[in-house]
């Protein structure tokens, strides 16, 4: 299984993107779709792919996130500073670290997955982040694959 988790089209202005210069480093958190009473969990350092929207719900950017030192936090915050800064406002990830015991698993050894797997989780990635009309299926990223749903703290969310 390469994709363990994922969230789909979260709020940018409801991140906790923590207080730049006061030693905040924010948050990314989400609670899992089938039971939104779980405890939260933090998706900062989370590896994979995200993708950026406009208010048209319109990708207007793609991105991986992992290769090297930053995570998706950093990469999603980059992004409030460059050139996509005011073109974006949602975003959806897909990422390739398990959660265990209620918190994401940084140290996870990495899946080796089937060729039919691969196949079946990149169709999924695009089916779920483009939702393109004519397709009549959804992805197929199997039942082990958790969809969390994005956690919003009022008080915490748009920070920076």
């Amino acid at each position: 299984m390469l994709i363990q988790n994922y969230g789909l089209f979260w709020l940018r202005d409801k991140v906790n993107w923590g207080t730049q210069g006061r030693g905040g480093t924010g948050e990314l958190c989400g609670r899992y779709a089938r039971q939104l009473k779980a405890r939260e969990v933090d998706f900062r350092e989370q590896q994979g792919v995200y993708v950026l929207y406009d208010d048209n719900f319109r990708i207007i950017y793609v991105g991986q996130t992992g290769a090297g030192n930053q995570r998706l936090f950093i990469r999603l915050r980059q992004h409030k500073r460059d050139h996509l800064a005011q073109r974006w406002n949602r975003f959806s990830w897909f990422g390739i670290l398990p959660v265990e015991n209620g918190r994401l698993n940084v140290n996870a050894e990495p899946v080796q997955p089937t060729v039919a797997g691969v196949l079946d989780h990149i169709e999924a990635i695009l089916l779920a982040s483009a939702e393109p009309p004519l397709n009549l299926q959804r992805g197929r990223f199997g039942e082990n694959v958790e969809q969390y749903i994005q956690h919003i703290d009022n008080e915490d969310a748009g920070g920076e």
